[in-house]
């Protein structure tokens, strides 16, 4: 079995009963908010949907975009939009950077090297993604 999406041994905004607490990235979906497609099991604490697909509904503290991963095998992707302020990028970035989910930070650092490039290029891509994820 694949290691769950948050480890037990770091400190995470997710919460005690979040299905990324037991299961990787993929194995479970996540939804905008509470739903009644997704009740609540008052046997274990968590949500499931009918097929029995453990959910998030806490898309924010588990740093995933909304998605149906596992009961429909959505693929887990971000978009990536920087500020037009150029000196608002290594703060935006570090905001992004450290409430996502660690199996989109490839991604999205790859993003932000090509945007930083193209749109400012007078900015040093590397210094500016060395002071977001200081």
């Amino acid at each position: 079995m694949a290691d769950p999406h948050v480890s037990g041994e770091v400190h995470h905004r997710a919460c005690g009963v979040c299905p990324g607490r037991r299961h990787p990235v993929g194995e479970f979906d996540v939804f905008e908010r509470p739903t009644a497609e997704a009740p609540f099991s008052p046997a274990d604490g968590h949500r499931y949907l009918g097929d029995g697909t453990p959910v998030c509904v806490h898309p924010e503290k588990v740093g995933l975009p909304p998605g149906r991963y596992k009961s429909k095998g959505a693929p887990l992707v971000v978009q990536l939009d920087l500020p037009s302020d150029p000196s608002q990028v290594a703060t935006h970035l570090h905001g992004v950077f450290h409430g996502t989910a660690p199996a989109l930070l490839d991604d999205l650092i790859v993003q932000a090297t090509d945007q930083i490039r193209r749109a400012f290029p007078e900015l040093d891509a590397l210094s500016v993604l060395r002071q977001a994820l200081g």
